[in-house]
């Protein structure tokens, strides 16, 4: 019999999600994943508090105090408006002792820098996109003619923010277009990274030393123009109605040779290791016209609502959402014990 827990359920404070929602609610695309963790944990028996939180420490130290978790189930993903900051809260629960579910402070801050991730990663001989970085403040330099075409981003925003079919650049004109668009529009730095031609993967792991890694997912592209960059914009990732227009969709992948799949668990695993990943996490591959696996970005604490990828390949892999939600649990008291 599983122990019954105190859960403190941290959120954005926009996102707390309403006593009366309802699945039938037409706010509850809004709070999906809060509404789905806060429910699942109560159905495990376990007893849950909401807090929401913005720039303050405050309310969460106050919860702490008063209210006494065995864990806080982290859903934050930015602290005082700043994803970049996500990783004080957590360095703050470190701290305070309090066990957490996710990533560790110092894995959420490697990842969520994609230049310095694509540095570490290349250093220890894993493949990721040739790129140059754009500070902002600094003036926009040429880059050689062999990195073109190129797919320019922020340097640490995810969720494919500021991505578009604009993003894909083949000339210093639209490079400088676009990576001034990205330090006007998300305040912050931008990376330009060389395009590559293939299929798009999303693989999930879970654990802290021992990893284990789910079946793969795969970005599926529908209406595409012959030669047309084939990215995962914003509108890609967030418009449910765009996808179905353009016949995008996502699926498992069925069609690998084993070799291959192989030899992307090993990289996701190594990556892990390298970003001191734990907890849960998320990569995003392209395989180019070669067959080989380029690392584009790690994602810990990726989306966990019901409807998720990472939530489907769990599934998939046997294990069911609240099962799911309870390892999740497992892990984040195991990490603060320093067991597996």
């Amino acid at each position: 019999m599983k122990k019954k827990l105190r859960v403190l359920l941290l959120v954005h404070y926009s996102l707390v999600p309403p006593e009366d929602l309802t699945t039938e609610d037409p706010r509850m695309e809004t709070f999906r994943t809060e509404y789905d963790v806060k429910t699942t944990l109560r159905s495990l028996g376990h007893e849950v508090a909401v807090i929401g939180a913005h720039d303050d420490l405050t309310p969460i130290r106050a919860a702490l105090e008063e209210w006494q978790p065995d864990i806080v189930f982290n859903l934050l993903e930015e602290f005082a408006g700043n994803p970049a900051f996500d990783y004080y809260i957590v360095s703050y629960l470190e701290m305070m002792g309090i066990p957490y579910t996710g990533c560790n402070p110092r894995g959420l801050m490697l990842a969520r820098d994609k230049a310095l991730s694509k540095i570490l990663l290349s250093h220890h001989r894993i493949h990721v996109p040739e790129f140059k970085l754009f500070p902002r403040g600094r003036s926009i330099r040429p880059v050689k003619d062999s990195l073109y075409p190129l797919i320019v981003k922020s340097r640490t925003l995810e969720g494919s923010v500021g991505i578009a079919q604009a993003s894909y650049v083949t000339n210093e004109q639209q490079l400088r277009e676009r990576v001034t668009l990205i330090h006007e529009k998300t305040h912050d730095d931008a990376i330009a990274e060389h395009y590559i031609e293939g299929r798009e993967l999303y693989i999930t792991v879970i654990g802290n030393t021992r990893l284990t890694v789910f079946p793969f997912r795969e970005l599926l592209f529908g209406d595409c123009e012959p030669g047309a960059p084939r990215l995962a914009t914003y509108k890609v990732k967030w418009d449910e109605d765009y996808r179905e227009r353009r016949h995008i969709d996502y699926d498992f992948v069925t069609d690998l040779p084993e070799e291959t799949q192989k030899s992307i668990t090993r990289i996701c695993r190594r990556a892990c290791r390298i970003l001191d990943l734990n907890g849960y996490m998320r990569f995003d591959i392209r395989l180019d016209s070669a067959g080989r696996p380029f690392v584009l970005e790690a994602n810990p604490n990726p989306g966990i609502s019901c409807i998720e990828d990472a939530t489907y390949s769990a599934a998939r892999a046997g294990l069911a959402y609240p099962d799911f939600i309870q390892r999740l649990l497992n892990l984040g008291l195991r990490a603060s014990r320093s067991e597996v």
